[in-house]
């Protein structure tokens, strides 16, 4: 089979497509056919050996899949060959085929496509357990969300209309902003030319966030610090931006704020519990019509560097797939 391998530990230039020996389930696992793969700014860090859990090369990237299942091995319950299944795996996506723990892998609905399977587990997982979870979220509340337009920013848009919470959304630039209002977004603020923190202040009339949602870290993660309402609440997603924040505790004690870092793969080790019910409420919003991911591009496994290089560039909205032929 194909895939594409990560050999050197020097960013995504290191990538390249070969031919591979096609993979065999242990106990517990499946061999699943992959149908489309998700591209997520964490690909890169893997390839740069930057990953929180990071395996050693050669090792293929991708996270989240799409895709039938080929093979059980021994005590696989719950699921059959031919099954079509979404499948999160620690690495290894990035190819014709792979081996996924089968507690890994949810039935996929009928109604979604390989490419909305695979564009669905990261980004709304990641939403999901955030704002319900983690920030508890609550109907009305105000949810600022950063790089709303992006892969998971989008996604927080459409749960935080789902939570019923007014959504203020920031971009860099208007067509982003415009993919956001089409999601739901109540309020705009263009990163480009606007005073983040004076506008939440002015859209809130004073009152401030109630909760923010930022995978873009840096200068906006200061901004939200000072824009933030009484008990507000600071969801730390990624640092997309570059600038890891450094946080002045004094800001923290003057109004109560909540600093809440969300690493969302880990609940599927520390509270799969947490993770299977965030699945079942976005399956069913996903049977009901009420969510469908945003596909903005899809690249051929060949082409797998372009397509982690459009999402490095933050030119893209929504995601990014590399679909299989």
């Amino acid at each position: 089979m194909k895939a594409i391998v990560c050999r050197a530990l020097t960013g995504p230039d290191s990538l390249c497509l070969e031919d591979v020996a096609e993979p065999r389930p242990g106990p517990g696992q499946v061999r699943i056919r992959v149908r489309a793969c998700g591209v997520n700014f964490a690909d890169s860090l893997i390839t740069r050996g930057q990953y929180q859990k990071q395996p050693q090369p050669p090792f293929s990237p991708g996270f989240e899949v799409a895709g039938e299942v080929l093979e059980l091995g021994a005590d696989v319950q719950g699921l059959a060959v031919g099954d079509r299944v979404i499948a999160l795996t620690p690495h290894g996506g990035y190819a014709e085929q792979l081996v996924a723990e089968a507690t890994r892998c949810v039935a996929m609905p009928a109604e979604m496509s390989w490419e909305d399977g695979a564009a669905f587990p990261v980004v709304f997982g990641t939403s999901h357990v955030a704002l319900w979870h983690r920030a508890r979220l609550r109907a009305g509340e105000t949810l600022v969300v950063h790089g709303a337009a992006g892969g998971v920013g989008l996604t927080a848009v459409v749960i935080g209309k789902l939570l019923q919470a007014r959504v203020i959304a920031t971009a860099n630039g208007q067509a982003k902003l415009q993919v956001a209002r089409a999601n739901g977004a109540d309020h705009l603020i263009d990163t480009s030319v606007e005073d983040v923190r004076l506008r939440i202040k002015e859209l809130t009339g004073g009152h401030g966030a109630d909760v923010v949602y930022d995978p873009v870290g840096g200068d906006l993660f200061t901004a939200s610090l000072r824009s933030m309402a009484f008990e507000g609440r600071i969801l730390v997603i990624g640092f997309a931006g570059g600038g890891v924040p450094q946080i002045p505790a004094n800001h923290l004690l003057v109004k109560n704020v909540d600093v809440i870092g969300v690493n969302w793969p880990a609940y599927a080790e520390m509270h799969p519990q947490v993770m299977s019910a965030s699945f079942r409420r976005l399956l069913q919003w996903v049977v009901d019509g009420a969510i469908k991911p945003h596909v903005s591009a899809t690249y051929p496994l060949a082409r797998a560097v372009e397509a982690l290089n459009q999402v490095l560039s933050r030119k893209s909205t929504g995601k990014v797939l590399i679909v299989m032929n």
